[in-house]
């Protein structure tokens, strides 16, 4: 028995690794965070993200969030797309659980990259703006900026990112208007990339602040064949570690990527 498990386990990460077996691409975000890469000039990058909540909060419908984004590269160093962020069963933009859909247009511009220091710095912005339910709701715009470091000891060397978010624009005060973001406006962002064999990484990013973009999220993350991305893991609200967090701000996180 034990021999057939060790065969199963070959096996999978055989699979994994033929998987893994094309050049690694440069990713626009690992999770939530952006990252220090830029998609190259003349090229598009094209991703679907799939958040089903789970588990589902009492009493309530499951919350499922759907991300297609398309990131295009302006020039050697400067990249711009835009998100088409939909949740259905959300009461988030209202007070009852309804569907509603966001447009995001962003660009980051990669401002310092040395590849022998392993080091890279960018910044960038991205706007929140409502499709519909536009009576309740108002829009803001994200600014950010980071660092990375790539440690390079060895064929699997860690990358840390990290740097500072602000939400800039956001109506807090209900008697003005549309309320459009709750809770802290300024905060850090944090990441880690962790390579375990050939284009097989650990990775994980967090977004701090009790708020829009608070999530912390561990995954997977893997290169597959047609330049392709696969990304999976479990983003854990910051406000989850309160009480039992009836809400239930808790998201299985899965994505495919492509480059063009």
């Amino acid at each position: 028995m034990k021999e057939y498990g060790h065969t199963v386990a070959r096996l999978f990460f055989s699979f994994l690794f033929v998987l893994a077996a094309q050049n690694a691409l440069a990713q626009s975000t690992i999770f939530n965070i952006p990252t220090t890469d830029t998609v190259s000039k003349g090229k598009a990058y094209l991703e679907f993200d799939f958040l089903p909540q789970i588990p589902a909060a009492a009493n309530a419908d499951r919350i499922y969030t759907y991300n297609p984004r398309l990131v295009v590269g302006v020039s050697g160093n400067i990249e711009a797309g835009a998100n088409f962020l939909t949740y259905q069963n959300s009461p988030s933009c209202n007070a009852v659980p309804q569907t509603c859909g966001y447009f995001q247009p962003n660009i980051k511009w990669r401002f310092y990259n040395n590849d022998n220091a392993g080091l890279a710095a960018a910044g960038g912005t991205v706007l929140n703006t409502p499709i519909n339910k536009r009576a309740g709701q108002d829009s803001w715009g994200l600014l950010y900026g980071e660092f990375s470091k790539k440690v390079k000891t060895g064929n699997y060397g860690p990358r840390f990112t990290a740097g500072p978010y602000g939400v800039v624009s956001a109506n807090q005060d209900v008697s003005e208007g549309p309320v459009s973001f709750f809770g802290p406006r300024a905060g850090a962002i944090l990441g880690y990339e962790q390579p375990i064999y050939s284009k097989v990484s650990f990775v994980a990013d967090w977004f701090s602040g009790k708020n829009f973009y608070g999530y912390f999220t561990p995954g997977i993350s893997i290169t597959v064949p047609g330049n392709g991305l696969f990304n999976a893991g479990y983003s854990i609200g910051n406000d989850s570690w309160a009480n039992d967090n009836a809400t239930k701000n808790r998201y299985l996180f899965i994505y495919y990527g492509v480059t063009f």
